[in-house]
């Protein structure tokens, strides 16, 4: 249910809360581009064991760090809760558990201090990370989400309406970076890990196929490609030996930057759009974004990305969609739930 509030003030302070899935993070935003404060703790060194993240595991860990992190981005920001006009929070898509404490010590500040509740999309969220650094931008373009859970292709309209043209039918992108480096004992995240490996490798030694490049559509799927290493080294062991091992990555790579990339573009081309945004954990990756601005230059697309600390998951995209979305008028009741999956 959301509701109209009015708002005069000159000045908007957002405080901004995500747990969506393992990292949690709390911001002040002022409006919609000054960061005064980004605080985020990281459950990396807790599910690496596990090779990915265990969703009970990391609502716990919620629960402990929560109230630490908000009151850190309050003290970092020189703010008080009196002094911020609106708390938004994540409500989907995510962990059900970890999405909980979010909403819930955010519905806390709200009631207490009779504060406007926001909930946003995560992947909307995505989105916006672009306007932080680039607060003029207009509406008008291409945006890819692309992280450990999703890979999400949307038409957005100069009003900001957001359409989805395409979506991962299987394994994300980042996904499937996390499930190779698992199976090769790399470590955790594997999206990191193997950007910074391939890049002592060639690319071009060792080939995979792109899936569903040229399948009409603008959906993904890497759970093929995922496996199509697996077979490869399960046939020739010495793959992962030595310098081997960097060639490989860098072909693993190197395929699924070449879906992302060619199908995003030409998906540009037929809806005759000149800007792409990037965003998620995945548009972090080095190789990825010089092919993006490779790609922008010979097709006169503007490229956007934003810089790696708002690429994984952030509390100031947080705050700057619940921003734009408090002066047009939407905040939440206190009834809002979670949601595992997106409405985008």
């Amino acid at each position: 249910m959301i509701k109209k509030r009015e708002n005069k003030k000159i000045d908007t302070y957002i405080l901004g809360v995500e747990t969506s899935c393992d990292d949690t993070c709390a911001s002040v935003v002022v409006n919609g581009r000054d960061i005064l404060s980004n605080v985020s703790a990281s459950q990396n060194d807790i599910h690496k064991k596990y090779g990915g993240i265990v969703p009970e595991v990391a609502s716990r860990r919620h629960i402990e760090m929560i109230d630490t992190v908000i009151q850190e981005a309050l003290e970092q920001s020189r703010t008080g809760l009196e002094e911020i006009d609106a708390v938004s929070v994540t409500n989907r898509p995510g962990l059900i558990g970890s999405l909980l404490v979010g909403v819930c010590a955010a519905k806390a500040i709200s009631f207490v201090l009779d504060k406007p509740l926001i909930a946003v999309n995560h992947l909307e969220a995505h989105l916006y990370s672009n306007l932080l650094v680039n607060p003029g931008v207009q509406g008008g373009f291409l945006g890819l989400v692309v992280s450990g859970g999703h890979t999400s292709l949307y038409k957005v309209g100069k009003d900001w309406n957001i359409e989805e043209i395409g979506h991962t039918v299987d394994d994300a992108a980042g996904e499937a970076f996390d499930k190779i480096a698992r199976y090769l004992g790399l470590g955790y995240p594997g999206g990191l890990i193997i950007d910074r490996m391939a890049k002592k490798g060639d690319e071009k030694l060792v080939e995979f196929p792109r899936p569903m490049i040229e399948n009409g559509n603008f959906n993904f799927s890497f759970s093929g490609l995922k496996t199509a290493v697996i077979y490869r080294i399960k046939k020739d062991k010495s793959l992962t030996v030595g310098k081997n091992m960097w060639h490989l990555i860098a072909g693993f790579q190197l395929a699924i930057v070449d879906v992302l990339v060619r199908k995003t573009v030409s998906a540009a081309k037929k809806h005759n759009i000149k800007k792409i945004f990037i965003s998620g954990g995945v548009a972090a990756n080095s190789r990825l974004r010089k092919e993006f601005l490779k790609e922008g230059r010979e097709n006169k697309i503007e490229i956007y990305a934003p810089p790696l600390f708002l690429c994984t998951d952030n509390a100031p995209m947080v705050a700057c969609l619940g921003y734009h979305r408090f002066k047009r008028g939407l905040v939440d009741n206190l009834d809002i739930d979670v949601y595992s999956r997106s409405d985008l």
